[in-house]
């Protein structure tokens, strides 16, 4: 009976599920996913390799992976609060259908949209109504809110300290051939050689996974943690490259380029907007008051500087 404790590298199968409705949102299974409809062409199916404990699957989910044994099967079942997290009432905003239309779109319930901030974060949501001159759009999680059911299985604890790095580079970069990367572990030293792939690999790549792997490492009990070559190396810029290069020339502007829109805050501000486009005034309505009572999250969407732009997913 082999059981597995924090800080445990695994491979595990898992299928999550929406207790609510039994929608199945993920899953490690390729033929679960093209049944449920989600299965997507670059997706990596199969076991997943993760860290117990290190926040490579949703915290809910994580918590309770400590204590199972391998090769037995579980349900497990994670509240809001350590899955996607309580529907906040904030993160419900509300435009003017002009805003929208200005842009060329033409929003109607259910059509995900997207914001980008001053901070240029990218937030996404989903238009609930389209009344009176009235957008509202919720910018919650489509989970929010909802317990979630996972069905998992602990495949394998890998043991070897060799193979335990190997299987954190196919978690970070599942794209990479790990058979070509030169593993050198000491008792509490490792050293992760990307010399072979540098050839064939995309650099941002190997940048990205490098920065994420050391995280990955120092969690597993390495204390001092070496790439070859580093992201210093990887990101210096050849000496032939002219100064001008070197600094990087802002980009042209696209055609068709999204304008900054900035979020109406009060149904007085919506109706002056579609009365002067209309020529009439639109007919109040009443604030958002969903899930009233509920404490709300500290995080929210910049009020300054939107963009609001349709989404294709």
């Amino acid at each position: 009976m082999v059981k597995v404790q924090k800080g445990d590298v695994i491979r595990l199968n898992y299928t999550g599920k929406v207790k609510e409705t039994g929608e199945i949102f993920d899953t490690t299974f390729e033929e679960v996913a093209k049944d449920a409809g989600i299965y997507r062409e670059d997706g990596v199916y199969g076991p997943v390799p993760i860290a117990v404990g290190a926040g490579h699957v949703l915290k809910g989910l994580d918590e309770q992976l400590e204590g199972l044994e391998v090769g037995k099967k579980y349900e497990i079942i994670v509240p809001p609060e350590k899955g996607f997290g309580k529907r906040d009432p904030k993160l419900i905003k509300t435009f003017t259908l002009g805003q929208f239309r200005r842009q060329g779109i033409y929003p109607f319930p259910g059509m995900p949209v997207e914001i980008e901030t001053d901070s240029g974060r990218k937030l996404k949501g989903r238009v609930m109504t389209v009344s009176g001159g009235r957008v509202r759009v919720d910018f919650n999680h489509p989970y929010a809110g909802k317990h979630l059911v996972y069905e998992v299985e602990i495949v394998e604890k890998i043991e070897d300290p060799i193979e335990k790095v190997k299987a954190l580079i196919e978690l970070r970069m599942p794209k990479i051939d790990s058979e070509k990367v030169v593993i050198e572990v000491g008792e509490k030293d490792v050293t992760v050689d990307f010399s072979g792939l540098m050839e064939e690999a995309d650099k941002n790549t190997i940048v990205l996974g490098e920065i994420l792997l050391e995280s990955d490492l120092k969690f597993i009990s390495y204390e001092e943690v070496n790439f070859k070559p580093s992201v210093e190396e990887i990101l210096k810029p050849p000496e032939e490259e002219t100064e001008g290069e070197e600094a990087g020339e802002e980009a042209p502007t696209k055609a068709g380029e999204e304008t900054k829109i900035e979020e109406v805050e009060s149904t007085e501000e919506v109706a002056e907007s579609e009365a002067e486009e209309s020529g009439e005034k639109p007919e109040e309505t009443p604030e958002v008051n969903e899930e009233k009572g509920k404490e709300p999250s500290t995080e929210e969407p910049s009020n300054e500087g939107e963009t609001v732009k349709g989404s294709d997913e």
